[in-house]
């Protein structure tokens, strides 16, 4: 095998970059995974992955842990509702689509795959600065820590990678749409009323160009996302501050005056608020041909794209499923040639869903938008 007596870095312990060390491992190969959190403790924020048949669940598999995440992981239904709070359409989970994409809290596939590698595979407090070829390997720098020889460095440190530099000059771009996430720890207390309205479905309602998303069993917290066009006052900052939660209740109080009190109470019940422009990586520029030395990107790394299709773990997820291949199964002569037919690849079907992404994401801002179409 060509990763015979080579060592693998992998730059981030996100789902991806720890899918694709589970992957090497399996297969023999020398990996560390070197992520800046504290520890394995260390809390990831945001709301839950719903892992797709074609992508995610197919590198799971791949993993031998699919039945893990099937176990992990909940089915949930769906209730599309108007700003009053009528139901307009419910979907069901039923036997037949209960293992189409059920939603795993994020810290629960962290444990999952943590589990399935070496205990010393990770190395926890690692925040990478940069890189520099020496002696045939890359020097690999973190801050206020020894540097780390590797022989391939694959980036999986998300949508602000400090690897992309050395893969491509595609800068990231600000989309336009803007999402305020919400925390809602012990809902059935804190919101009861919405909590219980919700039935244990993922919640969507859309107005006046206004959009809401909320996943009621995320961990133990109510999870929701609210999405509208970044206004363009706020030019290339946000004005609101998210250490004030007040401010931020009150600016969603004022945007979603004419919603019912059913969404107000979501509102003034939440501790902890996030904001996140959606960004995007222009994939149209070839990635440079000429590399001191192999390294390559998966996850929002390579390919970071708006989350209005579900396709980013997923897409991910497709990356650490072709790449451990191309890199294990012997179909190469060198690492070089097994990575260019990944990126090849990668590439082609990245720009698919990132196209899938923003089509989604210009029809959510319509004034008349509706979900029903996103998810039959």
């Amino acid at each position: 095998m060509m990763l015979n007596h080579k060592k693998v870095a992998i730059i981030g312990a996100g789902p991806v970059g720890l899918t694709m060390a589970v992957l090497l491992q399996q297969k023999g190969v020398e990996v560390n995974v070197y992520e800046r959190d504290l520890n394995a403790q260390t809390r990831v924020w945001g709301g839950t992955l719903d892992l797709h048949k074609e992508s995610g669940q197919k590198a799971m598999k791949k993993a031998d842990l699919l039945d893990q995440y099937y176990a992990t992981a909940l089915p949930m239904g769906i209730k599309i509702a108007d700003e009053q709070g009528n139901i307009l359409f419910t979907k069901e989970i039923t036997p037949e689509n209960r293992y189409d994409n059920p939603e795993i809290n994020r810290n629960h596939l962290r444990e999952m795959l943590l589990g399935s590698l070496a205990d010393d595979t990770v190395i926890w407090d690692m925040n990478f600065t940069g890189m520099e070829e020496n002696d045939g390997q890359w020097l690999l720098h973190f801050k206020d820590k020894p540097d780390v020889k590797a022989d391939l460095v694959i980036g999986a440190n998300g949508g602000m990678s400090k690897v992309r530099k050395y893969v491509t000059d595609a800068e990231v771009e600000e989309t336009g749409t803007f999402i305020i996430q919400g925390d809602i720890p012990q809902p059935e207390k804190s919101c009861p009323e919405f909590f219980n309205w919700c039935e244990g479905k993922r919640v969507m309602t859309a107005f006046e160009g206004n959009l809401l998303v909320a996943n009621p069993y995320n961990d133990g917290a109510l999870t929701y996302g609210v999405i509208f066009k970044k206004p363009e006052q706020w030019g290339g900052t946000d004005i609101l501050d998210f250490h004030d939660t007040e401010q931020v209740r009150h600016f969603l109080s004022e945007k979603m005056a004419s919603w019912c009190r059913l969404y107000h109470q979501l509102f003034q019940s939440t501790s902890f608020f996030v904001g996140l422009p959606t960004r995007r990586i222009p994939l149209d520029k070839p990635w440079k041909n000429t590399r001191a030395l192999p390294v390559t990107l998966i996850g929002d790394a390579a390919h970071l794209m708006p989350p209005f299709a579900g396709k980013g773990v997923n897409t991910g997820l497709l990356d650490a499923f072709i790449l451990s291949e191309n890199l294990t199964e012997g179909k190469y002569q060198t690492v070089a040639e097994a990575l260019e037919d990944y990126e090849q690849k990668m590439l082609a079907y990245a720009k698919e869903a990132q196209l899938e992404s923003s089509k989604n994401e210009l029809e959510m801002r319509e004034i008349n938008f509706t979900f029903k179409s996103l998810i039959q």
